[in-house]
């Protein structure tokens, strides 16, 4: 089914009206000062568009993993002080998001006025998606508006289970221009290239099993080459191997020549005996015990840079190694450069992906960077988002 749009929402009035945008402002915090404000600025153009339409706009986000509880080091409140700057307008906050105090607080906004509320992850219920709480938050607002795509994964109370609550539902613009681009992945021009990066097979493993079936080309990075590596028979040193996966990467392996697609691994590695800045690094095609893998090498990444010149269509998610510290930070640097450079529609997510393409100045280059790392990998799998299902399912 279709979902409403936030011109369609708008275009049957919310003047006056109080709505409910669930954003995405999980954001690096710290000292109350906002580190990388890219979701934040992500979301202005719907909060934007709602204020400018008169509504009376109630915000609600996650930060970081409370567990459930009150949690200072998690509040919100630094976030509003930056939404307030970005929007250029003030932002209300209040350090609650159910209960008295923040009826209180959303019963004195005026037309064009704007609250964030408390960090929802304050609640277990929320994680849980339980009714009553659901319920709770429905109670803010009589529309609402999803422009979280990266919880648009997560069944939780303030993405999907209070939606059938409201009078009016529709995805905000953000949400909406995620779910065009990331369909480019699902219906691709060939050659499709995909690259995936990462510490972990177990993390994207069921993205590599839809991947060799669906790319020409998927080049793996991270970590997370290393066993595959080792599946195959080759020393890897002491590099970061996760033995019980295996079986499972021989098996994607297979998938891929059967598919008659292609799998790249590393031919060459920037190495080092500690994981840790200021350690000796080398570069070697075969990695000697004691020496543990933790880029690709300068071969590889000239490899895969071809491979992204080649191609109509590029999904690139996680880092090619350890991106943190710069000795270890060249492969992911070239692939984003590569990614850059290359005239194919193009779609960068995952979080230190989209700080190479931040840091190199790369962005406007990049066709799509995508502020929902495991939610695009979910949706470019195939599988439904049960944020984007509430909102297809509500009248």
């Amino acid at each position: 089914m279709a979902v409403r749009t936030l011109d369609e929402l708008i275009a049957g009035g919310v003047a006056g009206k109080r709505v409910f945008v669930r954003a995405d402002l999980n954001v690096p915090t710290k000292d109350g000062q906002v580190g990388d404000d890219t979701r934040i600025r992500a979301t202005v153009p719907t909060l934007r568009k709602l204020v400018g339409a008169g509504a009376r706009v109630v915000v609600a986000s996650h930060l970081g993993r409370p567990k459930g509880k009150v949690d200072a080091k998690y509040s919100l409140a630094p976030v509003a002080k930056r939404l307030g700057e970005v929007l250029g307008r003030p932002v209300a906050f209040v350090p609650a998001c159910i209960g008295p105090e923040a009826e209180a607080a959303i019963a004195k906004l005026g037309n064009g006025d704007v609250l964030l509320l408390e960090n929802l992850r304050f609640h277990a219920e929320e994680e849980k998606n339980e009714p009553v709480f659901a319920a709770a938050l429905a109670k803010h607002a009589e529309f609402y508006v999803n422009d979280a795509f990266g919880t648009a994964h997560r069944a939780h109370a303030s993405t999907a289970g209070m939606v059938p609550f409201a009078v009016r539902a529709a995805a905000g613009d953000l949400l909406r221009a995620e779910l065009d681009h990331l369909r480019l992945v699902l219906d691709p021009l060939h050659p499709f290239l995909c690259l995936l990066g990462g510490a972990k097979v177990s993390d994207k493993l069921s993205v590599l099993e839809a991947m060799v079936r669906r790319a020409d080309v998927v080049c793996i990075g991270g970590a997370m080459a290393y066993t595959f590596l080792r599946a195959q028979g080759i020393a890897v040193g002491t590099s970061l191997v996760e033995a019980e996966r295996i079986d499972d990467a021989r098996r994607i392996l297979a998938a891929a020549k059967e598919a008659g697609h292609a799998l790249l691994l590393p031919v060459d590695h920037v190495v080092a005996q500690k994981l840790e800045a200021g350690a000796e690094a080398r570069v070697v095609r075969e990695i000697p015990d004691g020496w543990m893998g933790l880029d690709i090498g300068p071969e590889t990444a000239k490899a895969y840079a071809a491979e992204a010149l080649r191609a109509k269509t590029i999904f690139w998610n996680g880092p090619m190694g350890v991106f943190e510290i710069d000795a270890f930070a060249k492969g992911t640097e070239a692939v984003a450069r590569a990614v850059a450079d290359a005239s194919a529609s193009s779609v960068v997510g995952g979080g230190d992906s989209l700080a190479a393409v931040n840091r190199l100045g790369l962005a406007s280059r990049i066709t799509h960077c995508s502020t929902g790392g495991g939610a695009s990998l979910e949706f470019v799998e195939g599988r439904a988002l049960p944020g984007v299902v509430a909102l297809e399912n509500h009248p």
